[in-house]
């Protein structure tokens, strides 16, 4: 694809991608590298993220950097379960961009 092209994601599918913000301490420290951390589904990719976020928040995205999170082994009254597995997604937005994440869409 070239980077002329802009990738489009109906608007349905920018609700699904942008599941919930992270907020965390690390996540909130990336906020002074101009970085938002949003939850997404294991399948989206890359270049829809981008896509959702720039539709959604209006605003200019220069990365998306995407990290599976494996589901912990957890122990309740003996019996063994599993966490589900997750998708996290650190956005960096362009000089002068910033989304604010305490408030809604």
């Amino acid at each position: 694809m070239s980077s002329t092209s802009k990738p489009s994601v109906n608007p349905e599918r920018m609700y699904d991608v942008i599941q919930a913000p992270v907020i965390t301490e690390k996540s909130t420290m990336g906020s002074e590298h101009n970085q938002v951390t949003f939850r997404v589904p294991l399948d989206a990719t890359k270049l829809e993220i981008r896509a959702a976020v720039e539709g959604l928040f209006k605003v200019s995205v220069t990365a998306v950097n995407t990290i599976v999170q494996k589901g912990k082994v957890k122990r309740f009254r003996g019996k063994i379960g599993q966490r589900s597995d997750y998708k996290k997604a650190i956005v960096t937005l362009a000089e002068g961009s910033k989304i604010d994440v305490t408030t809604g869409l």
